[in-house]
């Protein structure tokens, strides 16, 4: 296994060649300055997880049979517009949510109530079949999470969607307006003004990509392109407002106060080629006063764009320079910064470098001093700019002082403490900033800890999502799969546990207490509108050539034994399932319609479709639900 690298307060003799790299020579090299580091190329480099953490405890990871999981871990699902539920330490995934993308078992895209929820076009096909799951984030109260609701995000189609944890399913998609490459999110942790308002309301969304604004017009001038950050409200998930900006948003966070919200950027110039992208000296870390804002739009200071009615602060370096009325701030940091993190001690803030193998620590309450006008220079809120290694993107943290960050290029996870980060930056030659580095598998992207941006952060285990796997499972053909490696932190030294080889291409993910959500394990049928509440009410109900098929399932059968229809008849099914067993689901195919999904105890779904095939068709269940399952089925016969 290769030599660990290091850091000025490792050892001082080696700092040259771990000093700031040109960022122009590094466009498109990636892989020269890799070759740089004292990795050695190829498998010979990947060490076993015994080896790599120095022994092979499991830690508890593999449970027994029946053993529960002690967190839940909310991932992306990435391209398969989802997000993913797992148990940790296990890493065993328990669930997919469907949120932006049909998805076959569930129904979802096929279901008239998922249908609502996704977006429709005039015809009523969906609007999008496509999206991009990045982020995903849960609501807070009293600065942990409260099993209320989770968001996350689709950057293809600038879409955000709000799962409730109660019964673990999407219940809200809103699309922004007026931007495009929607990448960070992050929920306020307190209202900024009323303290007793101590859980979240709102949700914090960046954009990534400038765009002409309106955006009604081919225009290739790209120095008439903007970008937005946008606040859309946590219950109603409508917008409330946004900021006009300087640059781009990357991703967010806000701070346990509610005072603040932040986006790093890394592209302040807003170049549309990518050498135009990094002609600046340094990017800059963006601070909004949310209290200020709302004020703002309160009294009426915004604009509208094109047809959205969405009010449009002005949050530019030129409508902001006096700090005691300035919206936002930008903070200097070195170039190409990628991820913002707030420390579990609410006290900063931590961009990492990209490009620069260096952490940027930046204390909150300098910032709102800034705008008290207590701070004579902006960039005097920055309390440590220090090395910790190559390729720098998220860092997590344990609640002991310690961050943890990904170095892309090095492959390796480095576990710094903070205050000593910050004696050293303060002249301290002697802090000992960097406490330990991990090899993992290879070039890590997100990483998080349980209960990490939480004031209940545990420091018990870490989770990096690694973005090329190479040698580390059995190969498939070209298509490998991501690799997602468990790593245990509860000592001084980082254990690397597991690997799990996941789908391409999840990204952010969040890992908390079980106890922290109370799942509901039957529904209500009061909580739907169209519940066939009694199987003596099933039939079918005609009106003209609009006909309502009211059916229920109770193992092992359906109410009605067949139903007719005549072709051209446009038909609502409205399915209840009636048992009332926890795990008794039911699923209900139609051959020859695309027809599938499913209900769960006490849930009703309902589908509408056009009977433009004359015959007889077997409607079976599709989710295994009794020893006659097989024989559970009722015939739809549409006549010619």
């Amino acid at each position: 296994m290769r030599q660990k690298t290091d850091t000025p307060s490792e050892q001082l003799s080696v700092i040259g060649r771990r000093k700031f790299i040109n960022t122009a020579a590094l466009a498109g090299l990636t892989v020269g300055v890799a070759a740089c580091t004292d990795k050695p190329a190829g498998p010979a480099a990947a060490a076993s997880p015994a080896s790599a953490a120095g022994h092979g405890s499991s830690n508890g990871v593999h449970l027994k049979p029946g053993e529960l999981d002690t967190y839940y871990g909310l991932w992306s699902g990435g391209h398969t517009g989802d997000m993913r539920v797992l148990g940790m330490p296990s890493g065993r995934e328990i669930h997919r949510i469907p949120c932006f993308v049909p998805d076959a078992l569930v129904g979802w895209g096929v279901t008239n109530e998922s249908k609502a929820v996704m977006g429709t076009k005039a015809d009523g096909s969906l609007r999008y079949t496509v999206a991009d799951t990045h982020h995903t984030h849960a609501s807070y109260k009293d600065g942990n999470y409260d099993g209320r609701y989770a968001w996350i995000n689709d950057k293809i189609n600038s879409r955000l969607a709000r799962i409730r944890l109660d019964y673990f399913v999407c219940d809200k998609i809103t699309q922004l307006p007026n931007v495009q490459g929607f990448h960070g999110i992050f929920p306020d942790k307190r209202d900024p003004v009323d303290p007793a308002i101590n859980y979240t309301t709102r949700v914090f969304c960046g954009a990534e990509f400038a765009v002409p604004l309106p955006n009604n017009a081919g225009i290739e001038d790209g120095s008439k392109y903007r970008s937005l950050f946008t606040c859309v409200d946590a219950e109603t998930m409508e917008v409330r407002w946004q900021v006009l900006i300087d640059g781009n948003c990357d991703l967010t966070a806000t701070s346990f106060d509610g005072k603040l919200a932040a986006t790093n950027q890394y592209n302040v110039e807003m170049g549309v080629k990518y050498e135009d992208m990094m002609s600046a000296e340094r990017d800059a870390c963006l601070f909004f006063n949310i209290a200020r804002i709302e004020e703002a739009v309160k009294a009426g200071k915004f604009k509208t764009i094109g047809s959205s009615k969405v009010p449009v602060v002005d949050g530019t370096h030129e409508g902001n320079k006096d700090p005691k009325t300035a919206l936002t701030a930008y903070v200097s940091v070195p170039k190409n910064p990628h991820g913002v993190n707030a420390s579990p001690d609410q006290k900063y803030f931590i961009c990492a470098g990209k490009l620069s193998p260096t952490a940027t620590v930046i204390e909150l309450a300098k910032m709102l001093n800034w705008f008290d006008g207590k701070l004579e220079k902006l960039d005097d809120a920055i309390v440590a700019e220090v090395e910790i290694g190559l390729g720098p993107l998220h860092t997590a943290f344990d609640g002991r002082g310690n961050a943890y960050t990904t170095l892309f290029l090095d492959s390796q996870v480095v576990k710094w403490n903070v205050e000593a980060a910050i004696k050293f930056h303060a002249g301290d030659k002697s802090a000992k900033y960097v406490v330990d580095r991990l090899d993992v598998h290879y070039q890590p992207g997100h990483i998080n800890a349980s209960q990490s941006e939480t004031i209940a952060a545990d420091g018990k285990y870490l989770a990096v999502g690694c973005k090329f796997s190479k040698d580390r499972f059995l190969p498939v053909g070209p298509l490998h799969p991501e690799n997602e490696q468990l790593i245990d932190i509860s000592g001084d030294k980082m254990v690397l546990l597991a690997d799990h080889p996941v789908r391409g291409e999840p990204h952010d993910f969040i890992i908390f207490k079980r106890d922290l959500v109370k799942p509901k394990q039957v529904y209500s049928l009061d909580d739907f509108p169209l519940a066939v509440k009694d199987a003596k009410d099933s039939g079918v109900f005609r009106n003209g050539k609009k006909v309502t098929v009211k059916i229920t399932s109770q193992a092992p059968a359906f109410s009605l034994r067949e139903f007719k229809l005549r072709k051209g008849d446009e038909v609502t099914l409205i399915l209840t399932n009636l048992d009332k067993i926890e795990d008794l689901t039911h699923g209900f195919a139609i051959p020859n319609y695309n027809v599938n999904f499913i209900v769960n105890p006490l849930e009703t779904k309902s589908v509408t479709f056009i009977a433009d095939q004359p015959g007889v068709f077997w409607c079976y269940c599709t989710h295994f639900c009794h020893a006659l399952h097989l024989e559970m089925r009722t015939r739809m016969i549409v006549e010619a």
